[in-house]
């Protein structure tokens, strides 16, 4: 400001009361502007909304909301129906609630393609292994059993909107997952990206840092553009090759889930699923041999709210549990109307329209029980992990499966069933409202891997 200015300035004599009432006008001239356009900068999904939607149903639309309500206990004269559908497209992340997907083979469609690991090496060691044996590491998945933090993750699914595109003359066939975290920094930028937060989306918003991903397998020379390599991973006591898409995460991913090992993102291979045996049904029964992808060992699981209410009736509760929320127990399809633990004697199953607006049936084989980790511990909503429960009722109370003597157990493993008029082209739909006729009951005994 030149010394020109200054004089005009002091010239002006502006006592306390005006310049209150000249700074009052100038704010009254900002908040509007400020609410309207506030200034943050655009995320990925704000791009993402000019051609395309998000799936899935939240909040007041959810069909969860009442998931503690007496109304799911069975009704003389009624089947159960289904009253939810889940996917997981990142296993061990938020999940999706929808109310119609497709099923494939693997399971239901976008359910568990992606699946993050560490990089371990090998303990305890030999005394007599080589220095290559010593040094030899490898990538071995994690869940919310070991961080987490995970449940905190959330995932959302953006597909191509055909109506969005035609106002924007443009035509696509691509769908996108956006991972979510909160991250915070320390000092003024971390004021700053609070302010922004609640600015762009609201009082309660926290800041978050974004991830896009694309949901189509990459081509050969995407994967090279990229930098993506193929490598082997283990899944539990199963090591299979997938795309190790490690250089699409940022490095404060890493540091908010607590992972001190390298930590990667792998996008299973279509084309190198694991094949499903133990209780599953064998190629000649299927018609076809099952398989399945990041999933920990079936292609669907089932959860009965009848069952849920009656377990957490006897989990004991306190300050950091009050209801048990059946998404502890990671479900695909949730049914409602059935007998506690009915689902436990079914072995085979057919899902009929009912009120869902469909008209295909699809079929699924019930493998067996579910047998429960320590990850039912973890709150699904907060990410914290509850020191006992619901771990020690179930293997008090669960332990009923002579299969799995000393676990406890909750939920039915599936196995798709298909009309083999199909041929290849095996698919069928599910949706929320369809009933659940019982084709064949009988006992299942669980086989460990």
């Amino acid at each position: 400001m030149s010394a020109m200015d200054l004089s005009e300035l002091s010239n002006l004599n502006l006592d306390a009361g005006s310049i209150f009432l000249l700074a009052i006008t100038i704010c009254a001239f900002l908040i509007p502007v400020v609410v309207i356009l506030p200034p943050v900068g655009l995320q990925k999904s704000d791009a993402l909304l000019q051609t395309h939607t998000k799936a899935g149903v939240e909040g007041a639309k959810s069909n969860l909301k009442n998931q503690f309500s007496a109304e799911h206990a069975p009704v003389s004269g009624k089947p159960p129906k289904v009253h939810s559908l889940v996917i997981y497209p990142v296993k061990s992340c938020k999940g999706i609630e929808l109310t119609r997907s497709k099923v494939l083979p693997a399971g239901l469609l976008f359910d568990r393609i992606f699946m993050f690991a560490q990089l371990k090496s090998p303990f305890p060691v030999a005394v007599d292994s080589t220095d290559e044996e010593r040094s030899k590491h490898k990538w071995e998945f994690i869940t919310q059993r070991q961080f987490a933090r995970l449940a905190n993750v959330t995932v959302d699914l953006w597909l191509p909107d055909e109506m969005k595109l035609r106002k924007q003359s443009m035509k696509s066939n691509e769908a996108f997952l956006i991972l979510r975290f909160p991250w915070k920094e320390d000092g003024w930028r971390g004021l700053w990206a609070t302010i922004s937060a609640k600015l762009g989306r609201g009082r309660s918003a926290e800041p978050e840092i974004e991830v896009l991903l694309p949901v189509d397998f990459p081509s050969a020379e995407e994967i090279k553009d990229k930098g993506h390599t193929f490598e082997d991973v283990k899944i539990w006591k199963e090591t299979i090759n997938a795309l190790n898409m490690q250089n699409e995460l940022p490095k404060e991913l890493q540091r908010y889930l607590g992972v001190s090992n390298k930590l990667a993102l792998f996008r299973v291979d279509p084309e190198q699923l694991r094949e499903v045996y133990r209780c599953a049904p064998t190629e000649e029964e299927a018609g076809y041999q099952p398989k399945t992808g990041f999933q920990d060992a079936y292609p669907l699981h089932l959860v009965n709210l009848s069952s849920v209410q009656e377990f957490s009736s006897e989990v004991p509760k306190d300050d950091d549990l009050k209801e048990l929320d059946v998404l502890r127990f990671r479900p695909n399809i949730i049914v409602s109307g059935a007998q506690a633990y009915d689902e436990e004697t079914w072995k085979q199953i057919r899902l009929k329209p009912g009120t869902s607006k469909l008209y295909n049936d699809a079929s699924f084989h019930v493998s067996c029980r579910t047998v429960r980790c320590k990850m039912p511990n973890v709150d699904p909503d907060t990410g914290l992990r509850h020191p006992k429960e619901p771990d020690r009722s179930l293997r008090a109370k669960r332990a009923v499966d002579e299969g799995a003597p000393l676990s406890g157990c909750l939920g039915m493993q599936l196995t798709p069933l298909f009309d083999p008029s199909l041929g290849e082209d095996r698919e069928a739909w599910i949706a929320v409202g369809m009933t659940v006729e019982v084709e064949g009951r009988g006992k299942h005994m669980y086989i460990k891997q």
